[in-house]
């Protein structure tokens, strides 16, 4: 497999909530996270019930993910940073190290509107709770998103002026600013950034360009 990275690496476990009682809508995540496979060195998958986990030195690939899965909804969501056992196998069900312990300990103590962060080993507990801290906050924000505020954010964020997305939605672009300060899109990219800079710092990595939404 080469050589592998060392340092810390952050895992996310996602539980799906209320599974017992709900469809299985771990096929649904897989799909929706699809998109961010080149940021994992260990894709999303399936690892035990209705549990996911992927495995990435990307701290942007991370907060990505993490606003993918609050956007879904249903799922306790945890991360982890720390170390991982080397070399790395093909599969992140196979995987082991602190970090994935971490992990696991996040989405333990995850609540249903907000995601957990967890540090193994010490030194990076105040960046990791920084980050944790404001997750919470951009949490609070992307759930009370309704259908046409997603809309607009999505069309902004893939790069269409205002202008544009009112001609498609066929609106007018005041009301596409209305919508866009309804979602509180500044704020919640702002938010993103501010949490990719936070969990870069406690990986020890560059934290690369700006997290912008999914």
């Amino acid at each position: 497999m080469g050589e592998e990275r060392t340092g810390r690496w952050a895992v996310v476990t996602a539980d799906q909530r209320a599974s017992r009682s709900g469809p299985d809508r771990v096929p649904a995540a897989l799909a929706a996270l699809e998109p961010l496979a080149d940021g994992f060195r260990l894709g999303f998958e399936r690892t035990a019930g209705d549990e996911i986990q992927g495995l990435s030195a990307d701290p942007g690939a991370i907060i990505d993910a993490v606003l993918v899965l609050l956007r879904l909804g249903d799922w306790h969501i945890g991360v982890g940073v720390g170390a991982v056992e080397t070399p790395l196998p093909d599969f992140t069900r196979a995987a082991r190290g602190p970090a994935y312990l971490a992990a696991r300990r996040a989405v333990g103590r995850a609540g249903p509107d907000s995601p957990r962060l967890v540090a193994a080993g010490a030194g990076v507990d105040r960046p990791v709770d920084e980050a944790q801290t404001v997750l919470a906050l951009v949490a609070a924000l992307v759930r009370r998103r309704s259908r046409a505020g997603w809309q607009v954010v999505d069309l902004v964020d893939s790069g269409l002026t205002q202008s544009q997305a009112a001609a498609g939605l066929g609106i007018s672009p005041q009301a596409v600013g209305q919508r866009l300060r309804a979602a509180h899109h500044r704020e919640v990219a702002a938010g993103l950034a501010l949490a990719t800079d936070r969990l870069a710092e406690a990986m020890g990595v560059s934290a690369g360009p700006p997290t912008v939404e999914a």
